[in-house]
């Protein structure tokens, strides 16, 4: 089995990260996930929100086709400014500094790896971000035995919005034993 090598622009992103005291970045686990996404849509038009130092985004870039194109929304402007300096020689990558809702502009989405604004707050909004066949990546929960899943000791509703949504194929991944992702394609 080849095992691949972390992606520089993950490691400069990852650098970015603990300068800036930002803790929030995607884990290698969900980033190999992210690449994957990326490489089974070489035309498509991908979308991230919540880019902060850029790792996820660089994960995505690691599998990004040459026809397609990458942009991502952070809201902290210093963060979004040192992300895009990441991705500076590479036109398909677009970052926006603002809210999440600038990815309107720009979809449908063939991947979206919400990371950010629209997971909790709209998620009806983000799945009408998606193409037809367009693939959902949410990260962060925390691995439940229970269906409906739980956490905290309570029906965790957000993720079963996600896993039981009528225009969403979506089932739960573990990434690691303590953390899973949900993973959804968009009914056409």
């Amino acid at each position: 089995m080849t095992v691949r090598p972390i992606p520089p622009r993950v490691v400069t992103a990852e650098r970015i990260a603990s300068e800036a005291g930002f803790k929030k970045s995607c884990i290698p686990e969900v980033g190999k996930l992210l690449r994957l996404a990326a490489v089974a849509k070489p035309q498509g038009v991908i979308a991230e929100s919540g880019t902060g130092s850029g790792v996820g985004t660089a994960w995505l870039h690691s599998g990004l086709g040459a026809g397609a194109r990458l942009v991502t929304v952070e809201r902290d402007g210093e963060l979004a400014r040192r992300a895009a300096g990441v991705f500076a020689d590479d036109d398909r990558v677009s970052v926006l500094t603002g809210d999440w809702r600038l990815l309107e502009q720009q979809a449908p989405f063939d991947v979206f790896f919400c990371d950010g604004g629209g997971k909790r707050d709209d998620p009806e909004g983000v799945i009408g971000l998606l193409a037809p066949g367009g693939l959902l990546i949410l990260d962060d929960f925390t691995p439940s035995p229970h269906w409906p899943p739980r956490f905290g000791g309570e029906v965790d509703e957000l993720r079963l919005f996600y896993l039981t949504h009528p225009a969403l194929d979506a089932t739960e991944v573990l990434t690691t034993p303590a953390s899973s992702a949900v993973v959804a394609a968009r009914r056409s």
